[in-house]
């Protein structure tokens, strides 16, 4: 069986790359149950983020999967699989167990540290396991990457020095103004990532916050946690003249702010500078609004210029983070393949004890009844020199079980004590 991780990231692909292969969660249970179809596909599942869409896999050994997996991808998002092939990044076994705990960690995150990639990752295994797409193999991978990322942010200060994306938005803003103090901000859309901008905003000194969203209870919860006021969803255009900094992040299909919607906006505010920031994905706000004179747009890939002036500080602790990565990959490998021999094991147990049985039944027939002492005392002697048999072949076995000699000892053996026969 194989472990493998086919995806593209921030690294790999630009962010019109990356909406337009990016996941809905209305998609997801639909993309499980079609990826679980997959032939060679034994387990699988799918994490999509503003940053990465990455397919986790496990595999019969015999299959074409890596042809077969892009080819979900563009079946999937209806685009050519020669078109998304270029950007694709595909790893296995260990490589594919490195990269699902540096993901897990946030070593490969945009922003190193930050969190928001652990509960992102979760909510993948967790709707996975729901649609019945994980089984034993996966369900191991992913307990362990949790595990290992609790260690990084417990050994390391990886969390204390990083940064989140919705941090560095509001980082960019600082920069451009100088001061967000007397500043007016509006956030289109009220998830965790409006939410974690806000309080960063709150923190920088906002003057006041308008928060909007097409779920108006879900606005109103989220600007009473900032002392924010809520703008009607439908209406939030009207509200934009007074409004300084724009940060979108809703999960709208379509734009939310487009030239037609600010060119009016921007002419009542006399031509004063207004900051978009569009941490969606796919992007709330048209490209094209940057033509226009007066207005500022930035998108997630942006966010790359804010994250750059952090990286040094962060390069110790990184550094670190990936040595506990490289330890935890090499204890997954050596429990991997003590796997691979518990087979061998527990079929030679069996043997010998088939054996036992058969012996005893033997002696039984030709000395007739025995007492309870004299079956207590057969049974262990029996299983004492059973024990003593296999221990050292077992031993030897569980030994070299992370080495090359491990899988050369396990064959050996099925084959002296014709093990699967």
């Amino acid at each position: 069986m194989r472990f493998l991780i086919t995806g593209l990231n921030h690294r790999t692909a630009p962010v019109e790359i990356r909406e337009r292969l990016a996941f809905g969660d209305q998609m997801l249970p639909d993309a499980l149950d079609r990826l679980k179809r997959r032939p060679g596909v034994l387990e699988g599942m799918i994490l999509s983020t503003c940053n990465r869409v990455e397919v986790m896999t496990t595999a019969d050994d015999r299959s074409d999967v890596e042809g077969s997996l892009e080819s979900f991808l563009a079946e999937c998002r209806d685009v050519e699989r020669t078109w998304v092939s270029p950007y694709l990044y595909q790893f296995d076994g260990r490589d594919a167990i490195r990269h699902l705990f540096r993901v897990a960690a946030s070593l490969d995150s945009m922003v190193v540290g930050e969190p928001q990639i652990l509960g992102q990752l979760k909510s993948a295994y967790a709707l996975a396991k729901e649609r019945g797409a994980v089984a034993s193999f996966l369900d191991l991978m992913l307990t362990r990457a949790f595990n290992v990322a609790k260690r990084v942010r417990t050994e390391t200060e990886i969390g204390q020095s990083a940064v989140s994306v919705s941090y560095a938005a509001v980082e960019l803003a600082r920069e451009i103004f100088g001061s967000l103090s007397g500043k007016r901000v509006m956030v289109i859309g009220a998830g965790k990532m409006s939410e974690s901008a806000l309080r960063h905003l709150r923190r920088a000194g906002v003057s006041h916050i308008l928060v909007t969203n097409r779920t108006r209870p879900r606005a109103e919860a989220l600007a009473a946690e900032v002392n924010g006021s809520v703008v009607d969803y439908a209406g939030f255009p009207r509200a934009l003249p007074d409004v300084d900094i724009v940060i979108t992040s809703s999960g709208a299909p379509d734009y939310v702010l487009t030239r037609e919607i600010l060119r009016p906006v921007l002419s009542a505010r006399r031509r004063r500078p207004m900051f978009l920031i569009d941490i969606a994905v796919p992007r709330n706000v048209d490209p094209q609004v940057n033509e226009l004179e007066g207005v500022f747009l930035y998108d997630i890939d942006d966010l790359e210029k804010v994250v750059h002036a952090n990286v040094e500080n962060r390069l110790q602790v990184a550094e670190n983070a990936e040595r506990i990565i490289t330890e935890e990959v090499d204890r997954m490998m050596v429990r991997l393949k003590a796997r691979e021999v518990v087979p061998t094991i527990v079929g030679l147990q069996e043997q010998f004890e088939l054996v036992r049985q058969a012996e005893l039944d033997r002696v039984r027939n030709k000395l007739g009844p025995l007492s309870p002492d004299q079956e207590q005392a057969i049974e262990a002697l029996t299983r004492g020199i059973v024990n003593k048999i296999a221990h050292g072949p077992i031993s030897e076995l569980r030994r070299h079980a992370a080495d090359p000699e491990g899988h050369r000892l396990a064959g050996m053996l099925r084959k002296l004590f014709r093990l699967g026969e």
